[in-house]
């Protein structure tokens, strides 16, 4: 044979072995590369719903986890389940207790489709659906035994529940991740619901009265036509059925409403946990809240403007406002001999001064929440200008109508003003504003609900809300302004006036010393011992030289008297009260430990500057029974301090739904999801919580 021929011979037998060895180690790297699967599954009585179970063979050795899914296939109309099916139908369920090296199965849930039919809506899926699935795994180094069993219920107009025995053995440390079924793996991730930072603001209000839910859902970039579900693991969630929901947008926010029932009979939502989903287009999202008490519906804002309005009537009469009072009523003394007219546009100064000081308040909290920044009731008392600016107006103040100075202007200033109108309608006008600033630490049940509603809605509402709040705290001054004669029918101005103006000079110089307590989270001790020793210096050298040397005798003598009585009473009140119990740090992670461990939790969120927090510690928690609970047994006090900003407490209190102190909850293992109590404490209300949260076993 020649040479050529031989060569051409050789040439394409080496190709043939070439092209077989080829083959044979494609055949095997597919081989590797099979997933590990049950195959296809189909009971033979009900041929249209078939199933497979297939690990990617991707593994997380840090989580001990290998990533798997559940595939389904349903025929023409047949569907199948969401995780909770709604009126009718039953979630597909996998039980594993008979696995090996196995400790969880975590199933993950796309988004469902609505259904109806005969007047039934349920929630699930047709044709075909990926469950992604990750098997947490004791010990990656040992074979895994899968041996479980997937109950799937499928319906058209009847429906049939199938059993489906899935068994998979498989070594994690030996997998390798098959592409394909990585993709298939991947993609169903992507259509999981998951927390997006895009949406905020959110609250879930439960109105018992209604039986209905309402959720209230805020995006950043706004909303187009959101569907929204809602859903809970709780026996009061699975219990209850929640009709197909009434979704109203205004602005960036989703306001959905449902019908609540429950065949148990009248549902209560209050306090639950809840998960709620929402698709919007091509975006979806998936967040926990807890549900709050509340009004919903239209009658929502007229009854919270009517709380509002009888709120602010209260302000007037809490503590914080004494001293504004006082000097309101200086005005009213001072009417006396003024027309009517000056006497109208005096009070309607002031309360045009407390509408403004609310409105301020409103477009301080509406630029914080558009901003996404934190918001709340009282929070300005957080910052330590804030207070030190209303430590020295106060103080101003009272040095004011204590005589030690005056604003005197000059007499073309004063000719001026004669002929426009009288010269303390500014003063009028601040003293409003002033009201309005020292009320906020001030609390009440009627003005916590209204502010809440006030801040989780929408900003006109808050808008409409916080001027219900003025007009109400304003009430008694436009009356004033509408009827002079309330004013003109006082005594008249006489040498008496002077003693009632010292008074209140005094009222006005006790918020001053209380404003500068509340200094001291915020400047060095030693610096407030040295700003308080230079105010007294100055205020007894000028009362020496307004009022001489006897009044400013007496003035230090009484101060002197006051200092003693101070301590004094302190040194009572310690022996009078026992000491605080052991406070834990507010931590929500703790709670959930504490509560596993079968205790109770008491939590106090509260602030040096929150004069209601303050009368709940020493009227009821610094008191028998509830003193003896907090610091014996099973009970973990646990604390929440707001006096200066807290992410870590403002973020707790916005989970609840509130935005502002005080406030209180009782966890145990009776009540994981927390007892919420009044904002005004008694000692019934919190031992009952205490019990309740405790469970009868104890």
């Amino acid at each position: 044979m020649p040479k050529s021929k031989m060569s051409l011979h050789f040439v394409v037998l080496w190709l043939f072995v070439a092209l077989c060895s080829t083959f044979t180690v494609n055949a095997s790297a597919s081989e590797s590369m099979t997933p590990v699967t049950t195959g296809w599954m189909q009971d033979k009585l009900h041929p249209y719903v078939e199933t497979r179970f297939v690990m990617t063979g991707q593994v997380n050795e840090k989580d001990k986890t290998a990533a798997g899914y559940l595939e389904v296939n349903l025929s023409g109309e047949w569907k199948t389940y969401w995780r909770s099916p709604g009126e009718g139908g039953i979630a597909p369920k996998i039980k594993w207790a008979d696995s090996k090296n196995v400790s969880q199965l975590q199933w993950f849930w796309k988004f469902p489709q609505r259904f109806n039919l005969l007047g039934i809506d349920t929630l699930g899926y047709k044709h075909n659906i990926i469950f992604p699935m990750n098997l947490h795994i004791d010990d990656m180094n040992k074979p895994v035994e899968l041996h479980a069993v997937l109950t799937m219920s499928s319906c058209t107009t009847i429906c049939i529940l199938t059993d489906f025995d899935i068994n998979l053995v498989f070594n994690p440390s030996e997998m390798t991740v098959n592409n394909d079924a990585m993709l298939v793996y991947a993609k169903a991730m992507s259509e999981v619901p998951k927390d997006s930072p895009l949406v905020e603001g959110t609250s879930t209000i439960w109105d018992a009265h209604k039986s209905q839910l309402q959720v209230i859902a805020t995006h950043k970039i706004g909303w187009t036509a959101p569907d929204i579900i809602v859903d809970g693991d709780s026996d009061e969630m699975q219990d209850a059925e929640f009709g197909i929901p009434h979704i109203e947008i205004e602005g960036n926010q989703a306001i959905a409403t449902y019908d609540v029932s429950s065949w148990m009979g009248t549902p209560d939502l209050n306090n639950q946990h809840i998960r709620v989903s929402i698709k919007d287009k091509d975006f979806i999202t998936e967040y926990s809240t807890t549900v709050t008490n509340g009004i919903v519906g239209n009658s929502s804002m007229i009854s919270m403007v009517l709380l509002a309005l009888l709120g602010g009537l209260i302000l007037n009469i809490m503590p914080c406002v004494f001293p504004v009072l006082g000097m309101k009523l200086s005005g009213v003394i001072s009417a006396q001999g003024m027309a009517r007219k000056q006497v109208r546009f005096q009070f309607l100064a002031s309360a045009s001064g407390i509408l403004a000081s609310f409105w301020l308040i409103a477009t301080f909290l509406a630029v914080l929440k558009i901003s996404g920044s934190v918001i709340g009731w009282g929070i300005q008392f957080q910052n330590g200008w804030f207070i030190g600016g209303m430590f020295i107006v106060t103080a101003l103040f009272s040095a004011n109508m204590l005589g030690l100075f005056e604003i005197r202007l000059s007499s073309n200033t004063n000719t001026w003003m004669a002929t426009k109108g009288d010269s303390s309608y500014v003063g009028h006008f601040t003293q409003g504003m002033f009201a309005t600033l020292l009320a906020t630490p001030c609390s009440a049940p009627f003005l916590g609900t209204a502010v809440a509603f006030a801040l989780a809605t929408t900003i006109p509402t808050m808008f409409g809300i916080f001027t219900a709040l003025a007009i109400g705290m304003a009430l008694p001054w436009i009356l004033v302004a509408a009827f002079p004669s309330i004013a003109l029918a006082l005594p008249k101005p006489g040498a008496w006036m002077n003693r009632v103006k010292y008074l209140f000079g005094g009222m006005m110089l006790i918020t001053s010393v209380w404003l500068f307590s509340l200094l001291r989270p915020h400047v060095p001790q030693l610096w407030l011992y040295a700003i308080l020793a230079v105010s007294v210096c100055l205020l007894l050298v000028r009362l020496v030289q307004v009022h001489g040397i006897k009044t400013a005798g007496a003035v230090a003598l009484l101060l002197l008297s006051v200092i003693s009585a101070s301590l004094f009473a302190e040194k009572a009140t310690s022996k009078m009260l026992p000491p605080e119990p052991e406070w834990e740090a507010l931590s929500t992670v703790a709670i959930d430990e504490h509560v596993a461990n079968g205790q109770v939790v008491f939590v106090d969120v509260t602030a040096d500057w929150c004069v209601t927090c303050k009368a709940n510690k020493i009227g009821v928690l610094l008191q028998d029974p509830v003193y003896s609970a907090l610091t014996e047994g099973d009970v973990v006090p646990m604390e929440g301090d707001w006096t200066v900003p807290s992410d870590s407490v403002t973020s707790y209190l916005q989970e609840h739904n509130r935005f502002g102190v005080p406030f209180n909850m009782v966890y145990g293992p009776n009540a994981p999801e927390g007892v919420e109590l009044p904002v005004i404490l008694t000692s019934d209300a919190v031992m009952e919580a205490i019990e309740k949260a405790r469970g009868d076993d104890e």
